[in-house]
């Protein structure tokens, strides 16, 4: 696989995936949308499994890393996919660009990494300041933007925390393991969700956008876009790696305003430009190595 397809393949998923987890929902149920995305992205995942014969690791801290993996995958899903029916859709890219600041922050205090320089604390800071910008607009939606805002931080959150939490295991699994095992304890908690808040009930009125949305997020979003992006960490450096935290939410931004007709206030556009410069900072060392020549394979 060329290095180069596989950066422009994981920007290009990550910068869609927003807006179809938007349209996902749309004719269906937010816990429908996930649990028959997540469905999908299984299934492909034992079939790989079994066409590649990959260890799939069955010890004690295996299984306790896909429990973590799991629960926290299924609780930052739930809360982005509610959040995602009441924002635009390119906000939910800016925030999980935030994610790796706070997955810094999380690993300086529980893996007692030292990375929170001078620098990057500053970038924190301005990136936070960015978030409380963007808390404080009148985003158009009916009336549970704030909310929504709120649910996809948190996920963010759960996420990063999660992270943190495989990273503090250190369990020795391929990257095809820890996500089909993810997905298999994740499942069923979506399922109860669907059962939960839709009585198990089939989506009578589901549009051809949403069903396309829901199968491009279970094949793309859920094995692809993760497949090639541990291909990418591998192969390149900090610098490219951090650069698609960066190039994704804007991306993202103008795909929810030419397909979605997604209006962003002007305090909010100064929020994510704040949110952007903060992210730089914090990125900045390993945005320096980009003057490397990019690897073909």
């Amino acid at each position: 696989m060329s290095v180069p397809a596989a950066y422009l393949g994981v920007i290009l998923i990550w910068s869609t995936t927003p807006l179809a987890i938007q349209w996902s929902a749309q004719g269906t149920s937010f816990s429908f949308a996930v649990m028959a995305r997540m469905a999908i992205g299984l299934a492909i995942c034992l079939a790989l499994v079994a066409a590649t014969r990959t260890a799939f690791p069955w010890d004690p801290a295996a299984r306790r890393l896909y429990v973590i993996s799991g629960l926290s995958l299924c609780v930052s899903m739930l809360l982005t996919y509610w959040g995602a029916l009441h924002i635009p859709s390119g906000l939910i890219s800016v925030i999980f660009g935030l994610s790796p600041l706070l997955t810094g922050v999380f690993a300086a205090l529980w893996l007692s990494e030292r990375t929170l320089t001078p620098q990057r604390l500053t970038g924190l800071a301005i990136a936070l300041a960015g978030l409380w910008l963007i808390f404080g607009q009148p985003w158009p939606g009916d009336g549970h933007a704030t909310l929504g805002t709120l649910a996809v931080v948190a996920g963010m959150t759960v996420q990063a925390l999660g992270l943190v939490w495989i990273k503090r295991l250190n369990v020795r699994a391929s990257s095809l393991a820890i996500t089909t095992g993810s997905l298999g304890v994740a499942l069923p908690g979506f399922v109860l969700v669907w059962v939960i808040a839709d009585a198990a009930r089939w989506p009578p009125d589901t549009t051809l956008r949403a069903a396309a949305a829901i199968a491009y997020l279970g094949v793309l979003g859920s094995v692809v876009g993760f497949t090639l992006y541990y291909y990418v960490i591998k192969h390149l450096d900090a610098g490219r790696v951090a650069l698609i935290t960066l190039v994704t939410p804007v991306s993202a931004l103008l795909l929810g305003q030419t397909l979605n007709a997604e209006w962003i206030p002007g305090m909010g556009w100064a929020g994510i430009a704040l949110i952007g410069t903060g992210l730089s900072m914090y990125e900045w060392q390993a945005l320096r190595q980009l003057r490397r020549p990019l690897p073909r394979a």
